[in-house]
């Protein structure tokens, strides 16, 4: 990751943010990401939540989770090629945006005005065409689309969300369609994971190392099939 650059300032109705710029090389090319600030080590989590969490909204920052879900995705260039696909929380957008540049027609959704404002800045950076930007709170769901992708960075941390997330799961996934999250191992987010796998989903998942040499960060990439759905999307 290079060092930050000065980019746009952000005006929503919470106020003004500065962002920064990072390139990110990701599926053998690199992608230009603009953000609040990228949290990384655990470290970096401690000092955000301490200080800056009033000050930065957290959907604008880049986190791990994001960086591992977007390396995942690249590498599943036949599966998520012609696919529709549904990103929660997408935050800054690079999971979705990598997505889209493999052929999928993806809906980015976050419930921060801000964040959709930045998935917009960051998808026109990067060539993005066949993105939907959505508003959407989990809790007021209202998208009856069906998807052979949801995917999410990072958005199980709430047990509060929970119920939720396991709704838009069962509903809005297409038949054969699978759920994509990655998460740092949150103990919050590993309850949900053994929820559903208890109640039949099967739970698989790749380890991705995201950061620096000196202090990596460990993060799980979650594929999750609905019980009796176990084909891939289209099949």
């Amino acid at each position: 990751m290079s060092a930050p650059a000065p980019a746009p300032v952000v005006e929503t109705a919470a106020g003004d943010f500065p962002l920064l710029e990072c390139r990110l090389a990701v599926g053998g090319r690199e992608w230009t990401v603009l953000h609040t600030g990228a949290v990384v080590t655990v470290a970096d989590e401690a000092k955000y939540f301490a200080d800056l969490a009033g000050r930065l909204p957290y959907g604008v920052v880049l986190w791990p989770a994001a960086i591992a879900l977007a390396h995942e995705v690249a590498t599943r260039p036949a599966e998520f090629r012609g696919r529709t696909v549904l990103e929660l929380g997408a935050g800054t957008g690079l999971p979705g945006i990598v997505a889209a540049s493999l052929g999928a027609r993806v809906v980015q959704t976050d419930r921060q005005a801000g964040a959709m404002q930045v998935c917009r800045l960051n998808g026109e950076r990067n060539g993005a065409t066949a993105v939907e930007y959505l508003l959407a709170d989990w809790a007021f769901w209202d998208n009856t689309g069906r998807y052979d992708w949801v995917i999410g960075s990072d958005i199980l941390y709430g047990e509060e969300f929970h119920p939720h997330l396991r709704r838009i799961f069962e509903t809005n996934l297409a038949p054969g369609g699978r759920v994509l999250v990655a998460d740092p191992f949150r103990a919050p987010s590993l309850k949900l994971l053994e929820a559903l796998e208890s109640d039949g989903w099967r739970v698989g998942f790749a380890k991705w190392t995201v950061g620096e040499a000196g202090e990596p960060r460990a993060v799980g990439v979650f594929e999750l099939k609905p019980p009796d759905k176990v084909g891939g999307p289209g099949g």
